[in-house]
């Protein structure tokens, strides 16, 4: 058993903090109240610690099997452990492609040798996400798939989208979708507008993402699906995102640390660290992300966790791939960025990275109660240090807020009442 003494816990249910203490036997939370005593646990003094749910990440890529030079499943659940995550949802772009079931049950036998998070599986909509024909989703469903994604990948055919959403209806899963018009994006590098001009490069026009979440929402309204728009990064996204879901479509939407945080100025000195899709936008792109935020527009926030190895990301501009981790930095840089600047409170930012991304994919994960799993993250809010490669467990190092100085120091990760990390 573990108690957690005298901790500012988070009560999902009531959405506010109060100081008590845990008791935790084996898998779940036995008791929460103030002045539990228990001789045979080991006992944890939080006096100065909040307590959270553990983190759950709708969207991250663990790169195994095919790549696992970039990640791994042990890697990528250690990092995420540190970064105080207890559950994790991974794509499917791996290789083979996560489209059939034995895949399915590759990632989900290794995730549980590991045992460091919980790993859910999300698998791809089309037969090797090429865009042409619906993949097994049936047996997919069967072997535990959270939601469908061709996450990397966007099928650009509205017709194998409108196929793919009835089929998914039917089993009652998010669809995530990836929002890119390949003829608009074409190869370009950065956000287009003065940034791609000023530095040679050419640009991803906001339409590229616009033009595919609005076929995507009225698709989804059509076959009353439940649609779920990944890495949100435009302004004018958001207010489609708004509009919808004042007319009751079935739309959730994430938005990521990096454009919430992040313009595309942070591209001028051509540093692939801030390479990604979509591409870091302007500041009124980023204010619109924050007001979505805020008005819960945007429903949560997910890392997008996307490893390459150095040499790969050591490339100029134009070769080297586009992604960025996000796993260890998550926290500490929305905490530092937003809450300590008192744009959004501590509790809508939990809120949004724990109970409201287990609730798009119909998990009793994200809470902190009596008999409810023992994910549990215990931070160090008045910790400050300096973000550097020796705080990530990442096989890969390719983060854009490296050098930065962050408040929110993680110290205890509990999975399924066991440490998965602890300082």
């Amino acid at each position: 058993m573990i108690l957690l003494k005298n901790g500012l816990v988070y009560l999902s249910s009531e959405k506010k903090f109060e100081r008590l203490d845990i008791l935790i036997d084996g898998k779940f939370i036995k008791k929460i109240s103030p002045n539990i005593t228990n001789n045979s646990a080991d006992t944890y003094d939080c006096k100065s610690r909040y307590i959270f749910p553990g983190f759950v990440d709708l969207h991250c890529h663990l790169r195994d099997p095919g790549y696992t030079y970039k990640e791994d499943i042990e890697s990528g659940a250690k990092s995420a452990a540190k970064g105080g995550f207890t559950s994790i949802c991974c794509m499917p772009n791996t290789n083979p492609t996560i489209d059939n079931i034995s895949t399915v049950n590759y990632v989900t036998r290794k995730a549980r040798d590991v045992g460091k998070t919980k790993i859910f599986v999300i698998g791809a909509m089309s037969k090797d996400s090429q865009g042409k024909e619906i993949a097994n989703i049936g047996s997919m469903v069967k072997g535990g798939i959270v939601a469908l994604s061709d996450d990397g990948n966007c099928i650009q055919n509205a017709k194998l989208m409108l196929n793919v959403m009835r089929y998914a209806s039917t089993f009652k899963i998010p669809i995530i979708s990836h929002s890119e018009d390949y003829s608009l994006s074409k190869d370009g590098q950065v956000n287009y507008g003065s940034i791609s001009t000023k530095l040679g490069l050419p640009g991803i026009p906001t339409l590229a993402e616009e033009i595919i979440v609005s076929r995507d929402i009225m698709l989804a309204d059509v076959t009353n699906t439940n649609i779920h728009i990944a890495h949100a990064s435009t302004k004018r996204t958001v207010d489609l995102i708004r509009h919808a879901k004042k007319q009751g479509i079935k739309v959730t939407a994430e938005a990521t640390p990096h454009h919430l945080i992040l313009t595309e100025k942070a591209c001028e000195n051509y540093d692939t660290n801030t390479k990604m899709k979509p591409p870091l936008r302007t500041k009124e792109d980023r204010q619109a992300l924050i007001n979505g935020l805020l008005d819960d527009t945007i429903d949560i926030i997910a890392t997008d966790h996307a490893p390459h190895s150095d040499y790969e990301k050591e490339l100029e501009f134009v070769k080297a791939p586009f992604g960025v981790i996000g796993f260890e930095s998550a926290f500490p840089a929305l905490y530092t960025n937003f809450v300590k600047t008192k744009i959004i409170d501590l509790e809508k930012l939990i809120d949004k990275m724990t109970s409201r991304p287990a609730g798009i994919i119909n998990k009793d994960i994200g809470k902190i109660e009596e008999g409810k799993p023992a994910d549990i993250t215990v931070v160090d809010l008045n910790k400050s240090y300096i973000f550097t490669e020796k705080e990530i467990l990442s096989k890969s190092k390719n983060s854009p807020f490296l050098g930065k100085k962050f408040w929110g120091k993680i110290e205890m990760t509990i999975c399924d009442g066991k440490f998965t990390w602890k300082i």
